[in-house]
């Protein structure tokens, strides 16, 4: 503790780091385990983004535990992680990425990893764990290392909270868009959706950042910024918004087209005016 609280060298601070973002991919890993032997069962494979949102709650638990730092210290991350993370778990759990039919991509990857699609689906279950110990970069350093001032923890905060609040708003406008019977077969273009293709992806980013800013002031804090780097590089180019809209041209046809036309694929921002 009197290292932490008097500071400690950059290689210090690293690997205590490393050790803590090893326990949160093994933690992920024993859970995604889980996880995969119940889509055996289940037949839906969408419960490994349950499982990935979660399991962020668990790991800054298991910083708070393992970490260097009173919990008096880092409270405001446990409670940051631990909100957005269970909100993100409820929202899936609601809307039946655990239970039910199988999303249409998850559907398309089966199809594709035939004969063995199971097998395929275990190192993708494993990979989302890999992926929640690289992340959990973003959010460490306050568990093991002393802050040198409180105001970018603040900036971050309310970065975090913005991107948790548009996060929140634009899946219960997408929610209840899907719930009205009249939207059936039709493209989301209510409240944030009219202003971006994908708000919560965008919001979702802000949380990422959100952590890396309230980073700053710590000691190797600056590696936080690799974590939102993932996700957006994720987010534009991977598996968010690319395989999201071919999933949408696939499903909703020229309806989606003229969506792309006229709104924003990430950045909220007014539409474009349809021509004549």
């Amino acid at each position: 503790m009197d290292s932490f609280a008097h500071g400690a060298p950059l290689t210090a601070t690293l690997g205590r780091a490393l050790v803590l973002c090893a326990a949160a991919w093994g933690t992920a890993a024993a859970l995604q385990l889980g996880l995969w032997l119940v889509s055996l069962r289940t037949r839906n494979a969408g419960i490994v983004d349950v499982g990935w949102a979660g399991s962020f709650a668990i790991v800054v638990g298991v910083f708070a535990a393992l970490g260097d730092a009173p919990l008096a210290a880092t409270w405001p991350f446990v409670a940051m992680v631990a909100a957005w993370s269970l909100r993100l778990t409820g929202y899936l759990v609601v809307r039946g990425a655990a239970s039910g039919a199988e999303e249409g991509r998850y559907r398309e990857l089966r199809q594709r990893w035939s004969p063995h699609p199971d097998r395929a689906f275990l190192v993708f279950f494993q990979a989302q764990a890999l992926l929640t110990g690289i992340l959990s970069i973003g959010f460490v350093w306050p568990f093991v290392a002393a802050p040198t001032t409180q105001v970018p923890i603040v900036i971050g905060g309310v970065v975090w909270a913005i991107g948790l609040v548009g996060e929140t708003v634009a899946d219960a406008q997408l929610r209840a868009f899907k719930r009205d019977p009249a939207s059936k077969g039709k493209v989301c273009d209510v409240g944030l959706w009219s202003w971006s293709r994908h708000p919560n992806y965008f919001f979702e980013t802000c949380v990422w950042t959100g952590y890396a800013l309230a980073c700053a002031p710590f000691v190797g804090g600056w590696l936080a910024w690799i974590a939102p780097a993932i996700i957006l590089s994720s987010i534009l180019k991977v598996t968010g918004i690319p395989a999201t809209e071919a999933q949408a041209r696939r499903s909703k046809g020229d309806a989606y087209r003229a969506y792309q036309a006229r709104v924003s694929a990430f950045v909220p921002r007014p539409p474009r005016k349809e021509r004549p």
